[in-house]
């Protein structure tokens, strides 16, 4: 295996316990890391502690206005001239010490410029929860190009920015993450790389912990942001709606807690796909919603007011 240079880009938010586990665990990956790149919102939540336990962290305090899920990491990736650029979120937790080494290995295949880890559940993820990383995440490694969009759809482009490796030089050659989006810049990069021709690896050998016990409402405001983020890329989204992905999800979770005899989950899978999709309706339709129905609905009301340039545009007319 080619040796290449990895620095790791962390964007944080009021990062806690989960955070302080992460930085040790990422310092003791059998492949050496460059360097681990943060960027934390919110200078009071931050222990100046953690920057002591390495030479190789870097941190940068910024405001919450100036937060952008895409503009935010594109910043980060312009700093590294790294050979390969490691995102992840300060609760993916790596379940080895080997996990940056099998996201590398995936490179060694010329045509595979992003890869993303297996996400495993939580001690305390709810059935429901854990079945969904099992159906996102299975335990089988794979690579997506364009030849599996007829049978996966939008599927072809998920890759999760919870930790994700991309080729610097391709998403540089690419123009990397968009400059400003309230949700899901990691598919729309790789929407972008799928269409220009390479492939996104799933490095199921490469692990991680984490998931969410969401709320009903917590996906709606999730969902809702999903689809403003795919209606504002029709370019990556048209062809290749989500609803037939969401609606196959929900027949094997159903057959799923049938399966373990739980029969009751279901009525709690009837009312978290609903809540999911009356967002992602609605997300998808943002255009023609007022503003306060849209403040209502976002899980970033911030985001709106200092980076939703389509929302202000509007308003002027």
């Amino acid at each position: 295996m080619s040796q290449y240079t990895v620095d790791v880009m962390i964007p944080t938010y009021k990062p806690g316990q989960e955070f302080a586990e992460l930085l040790p665990r990422l310092l003791k990956q059998t492949y050496p890391i460059r360097s681990i790149r943060v960027v934390n919102t919110g200078k009071k939540f931050w222990n100046p502690a953690w920057e002591q336990l390495s030479d190789k962290i870097m941190m940068e305090h910024i405001q919450p206005s100036e937060f952008d899920h895409g503009g935010t990491r594109r910043a980060m990736a312009e700093s590294s001239d790294a050979d390969l650029l490691l995102f992840m979120t300060q609760d993916a937790m790596p379940y080895d010490n080997a996990c940056v080494e099998h996201l590398v290995e995936k490179f060694s295949l010329p045509h595979v410029k992003a890869a993303y880890a297996r996400q495993l559940p939580r001690d305390d993820c709810r059935t429901l929860e854990r079945f969904t990383r099992g159906f996102n995440y299975p335990d089988e490694s794979d690579i997506k190009d364009a030849g599996d969009l007829p049978k996966l759809g939008v599927k072809t482009f998920f890759c999760s920015n919870v930790c994700a490796m991309y080729d610097r030089r391709t998403y540089e050659e690419l123009g990397g993450f968009v400059e400003s989006t309230l949700f899901n810049e990691d598919m729309i990069y790789a929407g972008h790389l799928v269409q220009a021709g390479y492939a996104i690896a799933y490095a199921a050998d490469a692990k991680v912990v984490h998931s969410h016990n969401y709320g009903c409402l917590a996906q709606l405001h999730r969902n809702f942001d999903l689809g403003v983020s795919q209606a504002q890329h029709p370019e990556i989204f048209d062809a290749y709606p989500s609803e037939s992905e969401g609606i196959r999800m929900v027949k094997k979770s159903a057959s799923y807690v049938c399966k373990i005899h739980k029969p009751w989950l279901l009525v709690t899978l009837f009312f978290q796909s609903g809540f999911k999709y009356v967002g992602y309706f609605l997300g998808k339709r943002y255009k023609s919603l007022p503003d306060s129905v849209i403040r209502w609905c976002t899980s970033n009301k911030t985001w709106w007011e200092y980076h939703g340039k389509i929302r202000k545009k509007r308003n002027r007319r």
